[in-house]
């Protein structure tokens, strides 16, 4: 009879997995809840997921990076050695970011989870967090990665990972009181509005301008004289394509742009036309014959889209790439396995800014 029972219990399990209805998975990360529908922020894993984001938010009203939705900061397993030493997690849970789309993206969560449900302890929560922004912002304009303040290359205007543009566009959903910021005070939205403005010239301030003509900007940019700095070892000072082309399409996105915002776009444009790369792809393969078992190649292909090498040198205006030794080397094959298969060194976001320069050039002309 034991032989049946388990049988029937078998073939229970094999029915139950067959009839089932697939689900999708819990969000991991806070850019998995960004996006999520009116009706999750009142289910019972909407309400959990939020309440571990209202867990992460520390004292000054940002939040770390890269922490996990599935327990709250007391429970978490934090793994500290996570990153090289000196520049590890312990050294950034001293502080708040907006890297890894940290903090602008808790506020746009909560800003919906406040309009959804009307709750004190999201609002709250967000205006906390939008006096964040508004504190950490430099009075030239730009943000810093981390805040508070340290001597390290956190405090340096940064555009690294879109962390700047996100801010921006979280700004500019406040200033102009879109549907779910639409609760905010007539004076939060006023001192949103100002920030946006700074914000905005900061980034025509720090463009980089070669024989007095705009063309993109660094990945960081000294908060003090503006300049092109670094950040890790291997992200020298450089044209970077990669932010640049955020950077241009929002820019491209401001309404009755003036003469300075217009300059900025044709240089961006102009840049990124004259510095894509034809005939190449990036491939990247996976297998037990590969060190670490992948690898990324720059292959010829004549049919491939142009792209774009992430970094080119300030003063040749060439691509380069740099292993942690941060020495600069010509070609991608010249990589050490470890960067050559982790960091991107190539993208295709500069389509995107030409695609749209087209369409923007086109509905300015006359203007």
């Amino acid at each position: 009879m034991k032989w049946i029972n388990r049988l029937t219990m078998s073939l229970f399990v094999f029915a139950t997995l067959l009839l089932a209805t697939p689900t999708q998975a819990a969000p991991k990360r806070i850019d998995d809840v960004v996006d999520q529908p009116d009706e999750w922020f009142t289910s019972d894993e909407g309400k959990a997921t939020l309440d571990v984001i209202l867990s992460y938010q520390n004292a000054n009203g940002g939040w770390w990076k890269a922490y996990r939705l599935d327990a709250p900061r007391a429970a978490s397993k934090k793994d500290e050695k996570d990153g090289i030493p000196g520049d590890d997690s312990k050294v950034w849970h001293r502080t708040s970011t907006i890297d890894n789309s940290a903090t602008y993206s808790e506020l746009t969560v909560l800003a919906r989870a406040t309009r959804v449900t009307g709750d004190a302890k999201y609002s709250d929560s967000f205006r906390r967090g939008l006096k964040f922004i508004f504190d950490s912002q430099y009075a030239n304009g730009g943000w810093p990665q981390r805040f508070p303040l340290e001597q390290n290359y956190g405090r340096h205007i940064t555009f690294n990972d879109d962390a700047t543009l996100g801010v921006l566009k979280l700004l500019r959903g406040v200033a102009n009181r879109e549907a779910d910021f639409a609760w905010l005070s007539d004076e939060d939205c006023a001192r949103a509005a100002e920030s946006l403005k700074k914000g905005v010239d900061c980034v025509l301030s720090a463009q980089i301008k070669i024989d007095g003509k705009p063309t993109v900007w660094c990945q960081q940019h000294d908060e003090v004289t503006l300049a092109p700095t670094s950040a890790r070892s291997y992200e020298l000072p450089s044209f970077c394509s990669t932010e640049s082309a955020g950077l241009a399409v929002f820019l491209m996105e401001i309404q009755s742009p003036d003469a300075r915002v217009k300059a900025a776009i044709d240089g961006a444009a102009a840049w990124f036309e004259s510095h894509k790369i034809l005939g190449k792809r990036v491939e990247k393969l996976t297998g037990t014959q590969y060190e670490l078992g992948k690898q990324t190649n720059l292959v010829d292909d004549p049919a491939a889209k142009p792209i774009w090498a992430r970094f080119y040198d300030l003063e040749t205006g060439k691509p380069y790439f740099c292993d942690r030794d941060g020495v600069k080397l010509d070609r991608f094959e010249k990589l050490g396995h470890e960067r050559r298969v982790n960091y991107a060194w190539f993208n295709n976001r500069g389509n995107t800014v030409l695609e749209t320069y087209a369409k923007w050039r086109a509905a300015n002309a006359a203007r």
